[in-house]
């Protein structure tokens, strides 16, 4: 079907509508699974996200900054392997900052930044289309984790996937190899993938970038507690808990829990469980990759003439790959 006329387009598609029930029963499984297991997503309510923005700000969190220093560093050359005039989806896209860096080099033809913090992009996409009204865009509030179907109102054309901060290590390996292949696929004959990815390093570096010593990421892991209290009507006292963040170097990944203090009983609808003190619930995972074991990945997934950009010490790498 032929694209919207520009004036037409629409700014804004709203694909995601919690469903109370559904969320109720992933919720209720993973509160009461052998290990208590909550998805990471539940993590970015509104002030969940703002609490990630600045998370980025701190010092030990280097992947935001190191990533930046790539771009910053390589831009011309990135700008070069990707080409201009693309259609920019920006995968998790959140306050849209990063992509909003590259708007100069890359001069996009359409963006289009989509996530599941549906009121947090809605404000990020009105924001830059005051300030880029030469740039067409097509915010989504979308859980792309699920499923990638894009909408018709995005451009067939050129297809440029953005996705910055290492967020494809949330993914188990196995979750990862086939959201890749989802990606793959939707970029048709002439797209390509450009992706932020975590390389593995010293346990202390990693340790201190989940835990800081001010506390802001604790701050963001234990407001999951208040967004499930929102959500199903839970009893979650936050001060009942403590925010573990360290790096597992057997399974290669950053792990995120929540740690009882005392023995507590929660209630939620349709549900409760008894927490002994020392119990947790697992809320993020984090995977760490070598460079070598990512391209592989990439490979496998039916990407080809990767190009990549680290930083000096090869804390971070930044990826270019085309569409086979």
């Amino acid at each position: 079907m032929a694209s919207l006329p520009h004036s037409d387009q629409p700014h804004f598609l709203q694909l995601y509508r919690a469903d109370p029930e559904a969320t109720r029963v992933e919720l209720n499984r993973g509160l009461n699974a052998p290990v208590a297991t909550i998805a990471a997503k539940y993590l970015y309510d509104a002030l969940g996200s703002k609490l990630f923005e600045a998370i980025c700000e701190l010092p030990e969190y280097y992947p935001t900054r190191t990533e930046g220093s790539i771009f910053s560093r390589h831009l011309a050359e990135i700008a070069r392997s990707t080409g201009r005039g693309a259609t920019f989806i920006d995968l998790g896209a959140g306050n849209c900052a990063k992509a909003e860096g590259l708007f100069h080099a890359l001069q996009p033809a359409q963006y289009v930044p989509i996530d599941i913090s549906v009121d947090f992009l809605r404000d990020a996409v009105e924001r830059l289309r005051q300030r880029y009204p030469m740039i067409r865009m097509t915010g989504i509030g979308m859980d792309f984790s699920h499923a990638l179907e894009l909408p018709e109102a995005v451009r067939r054309e050129k297809r440029l996937f953005f996705y910055p901060g290492s967020s494809i290590g949330n993914f188990s390996p196995d979750e990862a190899a086939g959201l890749l292949g989802q990606i793959r696929d939707a970029c048709g004959r002439d797209g390509g993938l450009l992706i932020g990815v975590d390389l593995v390093k010293d346990k202390s570096v990693l340790d201190a970038a989940y835990d800081d010593a001010i506390g802001v990421t604790a701050a963001f892991n234990l407001n999951m507690l208040r967004h499930l209290n929102t959500l199903v009507d839970a009893d979650f006292d936050v001060a009942d808990w403590r925010h573990r963040g360290f790096f597992n170097e057997d399974l290669g990944r950053i792990e995120m829990h929540l740690e009882a203090r005392r023995s507590v009983t929660v209630h939620w609808r349709g549900g409760m469980r008894h927490f002994g003190q020392g119990e947790r619930i697992h809320t993020e995972n984090s995977y760490k990759y070598s460079r070598h074991g990512f391209l592989q990945m990439l490979e496998r997934a039916g990407f080809g003439a990767v190009r990549t950009w680290t930083d000096e010490r090869e804390w971070f790498m930044v990826c270019h790959a085309r569409a086979l």
